[in-house]
């Protein structure tokens, strides 16, 4: 049998084929960058406990930087382990933006369904009995598909991405990587599907609650507010999937134009989102740019 060698290093083709023009990229995406950061960093100062603006700010953070030095610098290599940490995290971080809208969705119905206990429910054995099983699933299988993609031998070391996505750097092995798919499909299946399940349910209970007690408005709005941010979400994660699965029929550069929506879009609309229809949110930071358009107007 013939010794298969494998690459210890990958090359990303992230939008090689522009050449020469390839550095202009970094206007339009400095922009996305700033506006993303920027966004999530002004939620966070407002309401610190909004857990949203921590992953969706993380998220340009350690994976869009590399992506903006690499036009400037024309860095395309990167090393097999550190490319399946990029995985872990990318993917990680990316399973708890559907979980962290589930735990949203399942504690605005507690408070709705349970209001003089809601404080009690939300405590103790009840938060780790929610928050524990949720965590340990998406760490679980994120690590499950780094674990089975570290164990490939790959022919080829050209990433058709900008970041180390789990397909697109399966697709460089030389052996069977029917177990991989599978986990994948698996993955997709028990952590975006299996949470859009769960929040649709809650949702739907709290608009019951809500109108038997009428309070349809207040309940209304925060339900409108989490269908943006999970429709945004789940829509980009099922076109950057499906792009994988048709990738003949799509150009190379509208692949990679989809994948990175998977990590812009929704850092960039969440915040934006909860910013602009949660009335406390709006207020604080209204408030907070009120110094600003006074500098301005009396200048």
């Amino acid at each position: 049998m013939t010794n298969i060698s494998s690459h210890t290093v990958f090359e990303l083709s992230c939008f090689l084929e522009l050449g020469h023009l390839r550095p202009l990229l970094f206007l339009p995406f400095s922009l996305f960058y700033f506006l993303s950061v920027g966004a999530n960093v002004l939620l966070l100062y407002v309401v610190v406990r909004q857990r949203m603006a921590c992953v969706d700010g993380l998220h340009p953070l350690l994976i869009l930087s590399p992506i903006l030095l690499s036009f400037v610098g024309g860095w395309t290599q990167v090393s097999v382990g550190m490319c399946l940490q990029q995985m872990f995290v990318v993917h990680l971080l990316g399973t708890f933006q559907s979980t962290i809208l589930l735990w949203m969705a399942l504690d605005r119905c507690l408070a709705l369904v349970f209001p003089l206990r809601y404080s009690e429910r939300m405590a103790g054995r009840v938060l780790l009995a929610v928050a524990v099983p949720l965590v340990l699933r998406n760490v679980v299988l994120v690590s499950g598909l780094v674990v089975l993609a570290s164990r490939l031998h790959f022919c080829d070391q050209l990433v058709r991405n900008c970041f180390c996505e789990h397909m697109a750097v399966v697709r460089l092995a030389c052996g069977d990587t029917s177990l991989n798919s599978a986990l994948g499909l698996l993955t997709i299946g028990l952590i975006p599907v299996l949470d859009f399940i769960l929040i649709t349910t809650s949702y739907v209970v709290v608009l019951a609650t809500a109108m038997r007690g009428r309070v349809v408005t207040k309940a209304t709005n925060t339900v409108v507010t989490h269908i943006i941010v999970m429709l945004t979400s789940l829509t980009v994660i099922m076109v950057a999937f499906i792009s994988y699965r048709v990738q003949h029929k799509l150009p190379h550069t509208a692949r990679l134009l989809c994948s990175i929506l998977y990590l812009f879009l929704p850092s960039t609309i969440n915040p934006l989102a909860f910013g602009i229809r949660t009335q406390e949110i709006r207020k604080h930071i209204l408030h907070l740019l009120r110094p600003v358009e006074s500098c301005l107007t009396s200048s």
